[in-house]
């Protein structure tokens, strides 16, 4: 049985390069999830004090759901006929969430995942952007994940007055 290509949509060989550039964005998406995961690791972890109990649980949660998200840029990687990386491709960019100096040091913690899901929310809207006219699949996709990075970046920004408010920020 012969196989055939899809003659219309992102799958076409008409779209390749529509593909080969959606790929490249979603690998970037890719390592960015993997790499928060790491650092909310970290972070769920080196925390000190009574303030820090419910940062700690919001990053233990968000370790899963950004994990998630990491599972499935990697599926539409493959999906759209591109390789999911290895670690040796790994370059790490998240200088604001490295563990603070002073373990206390929550309005760190607090500012960085705040950066870190400013900057997937950038980038997952350029992602729909490019993905509008020639991938709705994966522009749903990025839009459903968009969803929970906003989620995130509001609940921390919560935490944030909330420290401002008490004289900790």
């Amino acid at each position: 049985m012969a196989t055939r290509n899809a003659s219309h949509g992102i799958l076409s060989e008409d779209q390749s390069e529509a593909r080969e550039r959606i790929v490249e964005m979603l690998t970037r998406a890719y390592w960015m999830e993997i790499e928060t995961v790491m650092s909310y690791i970290a972070n769920s972890v080196n925390p000190d004090g009574i303030r820090a109990q419910e940062i700690i649980e919001s990053l233990n949660a968000d370790i899963q759901e950004e994990l998630g998200h990491a599972q499935q840029f990697a599926n539409r990687i493959k999906e759209l006929y591109g390789v999911v990386p290895g670690s040796l491709e790994f370059k790490a960019e998240q200088t604001y969430l490295q563990p603070p100096e002073t373990q206390t040091d929550i309005t760190h913690v607090i500012k960085g995942v705040i950066e870190a899901e400013t900057g997937a929310i950038e980038f997952y809207n350029e992602i729909i952007q490019e993905a509008s006219e020639v991938d709705p699949v994966t522009e749903d996709m990025v839009i459903a994940i968009l969803r929970d990075e906003e989620g995130h970046r509001r609940l921390f920004e919560g935490f944030l007055r909330e420290f401002e408010a008490d004289g900790l920020a």
